[in-house]
């Protein structure tokens, strides 16, 4: 982020909330439809539905395995450490939704128990990585938790208009039913 704003853990809390009560709601509309809908190109980046959740577990898949060498350790990555990076943003985590989903599941709830382990001091950590081209960055950690949710809000968006496409409603889609009421100061 510009200007060294970072998110606060509480933000990253909010986000993996968000994320996975979010995915629940693609899964469970998504799972209204047929194997032919969901597998049906509709023109979007990754053709289908199935190819649009597909795409965004093997984006997780790759980030958290990068979040795995940050010097924390965290625990909820531990299973992550030492598994080989996948190598390409559409590897097949399965061509149908029950296997999309368990993985969809477990990633989920990597990203909660990772999410209640960040502390300040990881999130302004400079996290060096390699993209899947092979090219070294250099970014603060935060920054990076920003854009894995943004990349997943990005890609769920798709999967809405692919859904109501199909006939499903997802229903609300914004982080504000997530966000409490306060009295005003």
């Amino acid at each position: 982020m510009s200007g060294g704003i970072m998110p606060t853990c509480d933000d990253i809390i909010l986000l993996a909330r968000y994320s996975a009560t979010m995915n629940r709601s693609v899964y469970e509309a998504a799972a209204t439809l047929s194997h032919e809908a969901l597998a049906t190109d509709r023109g979007a980046f990754f053709g289908s539905l199935l190819g649009t959740l597909n795409h965004v577990v093997a984006a997780d898949s790759i980030w958290l395995a990068r979040f795995a060498c940050h010097g924390t350790a965290f625990r909820a990555l531990e299973t992550l450490r030492g598994v080989p990076i996948p190598s390409d943003l559409r590897q097949s985590y399965g061509d149908k939704l029950p296997l999309l989903r368990v993985q969809r599941e477990r990633i989920d709830a990597i990203i909660t128990a990772l999410a209640a382990e960040v502390t300040p001091a990881d999130l302004d950590h400079v996290l060096a990585y390699r993209n899947t081209r092979g090219a070294l960055f250099c970014k603060p950690f935060g920054s990076l938790l920003l854009h894995f949710f943004n990349h997943q809000t990005h890609h769920r968006g798709q999967a809405s208009t692919l859904l109501t496409q199909a006939g499903a409603d997802l229903g609300v889609t914004d982080l504000l039913v997530l966000i409490e009421d306060r009295a005003p100061a």
